[in-house]
């Protein structure tokens, strides 16, 4: 059958409970999940379709259907996240899947494209996923914005601090269970204090455990007033300690964790890890020469500018002067647009325009514009920190005068995003 006339049989559609079947039986097949694989990870495939159900009851699930057949599929998870201390409503990319023989027909574009207008409609100003493929994911605006460095040590590198050294170290760990309520209440005191962090609810506790064996342990740091200020979510096996997660909200947290780590020694040969700090480990050690590598993790995209903005906590304002981003947005049209921060209301006044109404703008108005011309993936990146202004320009990814890139590396607050979350987007 020609493509063009097998497109015009199919129906995109939201899936529900009842397409629970389908719906896993096409993760599977694009995550090329074997049956031994759910052994490895102690699930039975009813047990991966049990847990599947609150995908579908509490995300937003699409689908390309060819008669009562789910081909393609795209869901999206409602999240909410820290970007400098403003807490935004953003949506989390994920089963991404298309069947082979219906690939090469645009279904899957059609479907990103469906989701990004139900998460503007919703007001989710970003979208974020976890790329199988970072130039795929690039051509549809997204591009990276945080980092997992992953790290190897000796136990021999292994830190330990003194009880009475220049922290005192006067709490306590204790071994808890992943629903226990100090593990949660911990996690969101840090989230709400780190930008880039998500700010967990059941559904994004359950997609942070849901692929972890059953020996994955949870020890959390009591300080000596009995509050919890750190935590560690660790495996140890096979002679290593494999660190999923550590987080801590001071110093004596960080060294006691430490410290709880080291008391193991006996029963590892090394420790492995992550860490999605953004900040070598390596300068905190005694010995610092270990193995630590960066790979680029969390890609993201603003789904709609003038929304995103008229939440971002800019550094400071600007008296009597305008910026203006001039961006190109070729997959959201509604984005491919000028748009004029003013400064001098609170909250700042976005004025958006398409270009030809901008340059009207700038001849009918006495004002001092900065501006500068990006891609919405260059957009994306600065804004959440990855990549600072001066740099963007030096490497050619925006066009502004020197003075414009002043005005923004003043204006835009510092600090990379924290983002330890995963969840599967899967293969077109």
């Amino acid at each position: 059958m020609n493509p063009a006339k097998f497109k015009q049989q199919l129906r995109m559609q939201r899936l529900g409970i009842n397409d629970i079947e389908q719906f896993n039986k096409l993760l599977r097949y694009a995550f090329q999940v074997t049956d031994s694989d759910l052994v490895r990870f102690g699930w039975s495939d009813e047990a991966i379709k049990h847990a599947k159900y609150p995908i579908l009851e509490q995300a937003f699930v699409l689908g390309y259907f060819y008669k009562t057949n789910l081909i393609s599929q795209i869901a999206l998870y409602p999240f909410a996240m820290n970007i400098y201390n403003k807490i935004y409503n953003i949506g989390g990319i994920t089963g991404v899947a298309t069947y082979p023989e219906y690939s090469g027909m645009g279904l899957m574009k059609e479907l990103m494209k469906e989701i990004l207008q139900t998460m503007r409609n919703n007001r989710q100003s970003l979208a974020c996923l976890y790329p199988y493929s970072i130039p795929y994911y690039r051509q549809r605006g997204f591009e990276i914005i945080s980092d997992k460095m992953s790290f190897s040590m000796a136990d021999t590198q292994v830190p330990h601090f003194d009880i009475a050294g220049d922290v005192a170290i006067e709490g306590m760990i204790q071994r808890v269970e992943e629903n226990h309520k100090d593990l949660i209440a911990l996690h969101n005191t840090f989230a709400h204090q780190t930008h880039g962090a998500l700010i967990r609810d059941e559904l994004a506790w359950s997609e942070y455990w849901r692929w972890d064996v059953e020996d994955i342990m949870i020890a959390i740091y009591y300080d000596s007033k009995d509050k919890p200020s750190g935590y560690l979510v660790y495996l140890l096996e096979n002679d290593i300690f494999t660190i999923k997660e550590m987080i801590y909200i001071s110093e004596e947290a960080r060294r006691g964790i430490w410290n709880y780590i080291y008391a193991h020694k006996s029963m590892y040969d090394k420790v492995v890890g992550a860490n999605f700090s953004n900040h070598s480990l390596a300068f905190l050690l005694e010995d610092g020469h270990i193995n630590e590598s960066i790979t680029p993790y969390i890609m993201a995209r603003i789904v709609d500018i003038e929304q995103f903005l008229s939440q971002y906590p800019f550094d400071r304002n600007l008296h009597k002067a305008c910026v203006c981003f001039i961006v190109r947005d070729s997959f959201l049209e509604w984005n491919d647009k000028a748009f004029v921060l003013a400064f001098d209301t609170m909250p700042i006044s976005i004025k958006v325009y398409d270009l030809e109404s901008y340059e009207r703008f700038k001849q009918e108005n006495v004002v001092h514009m900065y501006e500068i011309r990006l891609d919405i993936q260059t957009l994306t990146t600065m804004l959440l920190g990855y990549k600072r202004p001066l740099y963007l320009k030096h490497i050619g990814r925006l066009n502004a005068s020197a003075r414009a890139i002043d005005v923004l590396e003043e204006i835009l607050p510092e600090g990379k995003v924290y983002f330890s979350d995963y969840f599967l987007v899967g293969k077109c």
